[in-house]
């Protein structure tokens, strides 16, 4: 039976206007505030650029599930960090006791399912990712004691977090895309992103994403807000006309206002989300990476996304996992 640590602070949260549709925190773990997730970074000026072959290459499948458990924080239970607001890929559902529930929630509790222990979600923000792994956040060359065993947080694989933390194979391909209005749809399908030409499009400061819509869409007019339920209140106020981000992000956009749309569209960019880990357990990451191999070939991983996903991005299938490392 899954273990879901209560809200200490649901209702300081809520008044704050943090959270969206009821999400909140869980454990003893502050949500961060919109000024927070705006410079989410670890803290720092961070370590520089690294390269590497094959990012999303990870290590082959084993079902030493001994080996695995060996490598937990706590016996008999599996820490994992999640996103308790970001909607269809974790977050708090209050009709249900506040249960943190979506796509990435889905692998969390498969791997405890199979490591045969209790699961334990503790709400972090995107800044803490690498430190509570027990990774090297700054690249100062001091590691901290891992506090987590996951992280299943919409975490995008690349060479510098490898330096930092362990990945398993990719579990979802996500891409940047942009959210428009129901209205420009069609002129969006038609134009891509020559349509934004003049329009307002939001990001979160400091993001890529933002970046990345300047860049491939110079005529573009970017506004940046603290996160993307920022972008989403400046859009149903009329102060943006599209949102741009990670293709799951936008989905729970949409999932909120049903006149958001996200069109079929040529990608912006690859962002594909890895299950990170402490860069010394290789059996924990290798055992991950024997579940995920499990719901793709049994229709779990089907199964999940067409549930939470697909009826705000349309069709997709498993992604093809690399392994070699």
């Amino acid at each position: 039976m899954r273990s879901v640590l209560r809200p200490r602070r649901l209702a300081a949260l809520l008044a704050a206007g943090v959270l969206v549709l009821g999400a909140c925190g869980y454990d003893d773990t502050v949500v961060p505030s919109a000024e927070e997730e705006a410079t989410a970074g670890g803290g720092g000026s961070g370590p520089s650029p690294v390269e590497c072959d094959n990012p999303t290459q990870s290590y082959a499948p084993s079902d030493d599930r001994a080996a695995a458990r060996a490598q937990l924080v706590n016996p008999g239970q599996l820490v994992v960090g999640v996103s308790a607001d970001t909607l269809k890929l974790g977050s708090a559902d209050p009709e249900d006791g506040f249960a943190i529930k979506g796509f990435d929630i889905d692998v969390a509790q498969a791997v405890a399912d199979a490591l045969g222990v209790t699961l334990r979600l503790r709400v972090i923000s995107a800044a803490e990712r690498i430190d509570l792994l027990g990774g090297d956040a700054d690249g100062d060359g001091e590691a901290p004691e891992p506090q987590i065993d996951l992280v299943v947080r919409n975490m995008t694989m690349n060479c510098t977090r490898w330096s930092q933390i362990g990945f398993s194979a990719v579990y979802y391909n996500a891409t940047q895309k942009v959210l428009v209005r129901e209205d420009d749809v069609p002129a969006f399908e038609k134009d891509g992103l020559e349509s934004l030409d003049g329009k307002r499009v939001c990001a979160p400061a400091g993001s890529t994403s933002i970046d990345n819509i300047t860049e491939k869409q110079p005529d573009a007019v970017p506004v940046a807000a603290a996160n993307h339920t920022g972008c989403l209140v400046k859009f149903q106020q009329g102060e943006v006309d599209a949102i741009t981000g990670d293709d799951t992000v936008l989905a729970g956009l949409a999932a909120q206002d049903p006149y958001a749309v996200v069109p079929d569209q040529e990608k912006l960019t690859d962002e594909p989300y890895g299950v990170g880990a402490n860069k010394d357990d290789v059996a924990l990451i290798r055992f991950v990476n024997s579940v995920l191999e499990q719901r793709r070939s049994n229709g779990e991983w089907q199964r999940s996304y067409d549930r939470w996903l697909k009826p705000y991005l349309g069709d997709a299938r498993p992604p093809a996992p690399s392994y070699g490392r």
